[in-house]
């Protein structure tokens, strides 16, 4: 199945270049919905407006504001927060090499897959293969969407990952967390009955078991689909007025589609 780069460049290191794209590794699969009028079931779109006299504004009248207090704003144009972006990276550059196990998860945030671009198939394999027998990530800085992330690189079932991380200073300190009449773990763990200590760990014991991620699924978005599906075989669905001077399109097959998405979810 072909897969759609989000972005395209190059990974290097040292004097190594390899040729890649950036592609994500999850797909949500989010059931949306639209917001529709319940007279004629138009769907209803989203405007600004301005709270003192109703009227809509148009996006040339908005300009952007940071709350500095209680109704004040420092006001910031799009050309100023431009000149602040840095320039989009063509490459991904790896400044050092870690082992990804002593992140924290808390670090932790989306994951991508780096595909090799033509030509550079056999340096993206070896550098799979190095990465995987040295059990290390490398970690770069790397611009994308106007915004500059910190990036590990590893070496997972025979491609390259990508996650991105959390800069140190938007991770919460976990000071505070635990309620302050709380025990220090320590002193819980000097101050309980040895008894109730064996039983947690039976209990533990007894429930161990490898992860298995395919085991648990989304309850929630199958029976959502499950519903639509029924719904769909049970009444045709409502359609929304055509707006003047709109060529109306043809109805989408949705029980069609329901079921398809249903027979890909049991496959599963």
């Amino acid at each position: 199945m072909a897969v759609r780069g989000m972005w395209s460049g190059t990974i290097s290191f040292s004097l190594v270049a390899i040729p890649v794209y950036l592609v994500k590794a999850v797909e949500p699969g989010r059931i949306s919905f639209r917001l529709l009028h319940t007279r004629e079931y138009s769907p209803l779109a989203r405007r600004m407006v301005c709270p003192e006299d109703g009227a809509a504004v148009g996006w040339d009248e908005i300009v952007r504001g940071y709350e500095a207090g209680p109704e004040q704003f420092i006001v910031v144009t799009d050309e100023e927060l431009a000149s602040l972006s840095p320039e989009r990276s063509r490459t991904i550059e790896i400044s050092e090499f870690i082992d990804l196990a002593d992140v924290d998860p808390v670090y932790f945030d989306r994951p991508y897959y780096l595909v090799p671009a033509k030509g550079g198939e056999k340096a993206y394999s070896l550098l799979v293969e190095v990465l995987r027998r040295a059990n290390k990530a490398g970690l770069a800085k790397f611009v994308f969407g106007e915004r500059e992330y910190l990036v590990a690189v590893s070496s997972r079932d025979g491609a390259l990952a990508v996650i991105t991380l959390h800069y140190h200073d938007a991770v919460r300190s976990e000071e505070g967390m635990a309620p302050k009449e709380a025990m220090a773990p320590k002193e819980a763990m000097a101050a309980a009955d040895e008894a109730e200590v064996e039983r947690i760990n039976g209990v533990m014991k007894a429930m161990l078991g490898e992860f298995d991620p395919a085991k648990y699924a989304d309850s929630r978005k199958h029976a959502i689909r499950e519903l639509l599906a029924s719904k769909a075989h049970a009444q045709a669905p409502v359609e929304a007025p055509a707006l003047p001077g709109e060529e109306a399109e043809g109805p989408a097959d949705l029980v069609a589609a329901l079921e398809e998405s249903m027979r890909q979810v049991k496959a599963r």
